[in-house]
């Protein structure tokens, strides 16, 4: 084996290694509260005209979406800027 394949190697097992250690996807207990959610439409000035109907579907969507449950058990929680 040369030296650049057992580098490469040693450096891909131990990136896996420490990758398989870490709570990537693991929700913490504290979190049980809603889920923010963003939604950053125009309210005033020439573009709220076209974006007002982006504003309602994307509140609606949410409705719908917390009205099945939510995600992952929490609800979302729409911050419209």
């Amino acid at each position: 084996m040369k030296r650049r394949s057992l580098l490469k190697f040693g450096s891909m097992s131990g990136a896996l290694a420490i990758a398989g250690q870490l709570p990537i996807s693991k929700a913490h207990a504290a979190d049980t509260g809603p889920i923010k959610v963003g939604v950053l439409h125009s309210l005033s000035g020439t573009m709220a005209i076209s974006e007002t109907s982006l504003k309602d579907t994307a509140l609606m969507t949410i409705a719908q979406i917390n009205a099945s449950g939510g995600v992952l058990g929490r609800q979302l929680e729409p911050v419209v800027v």
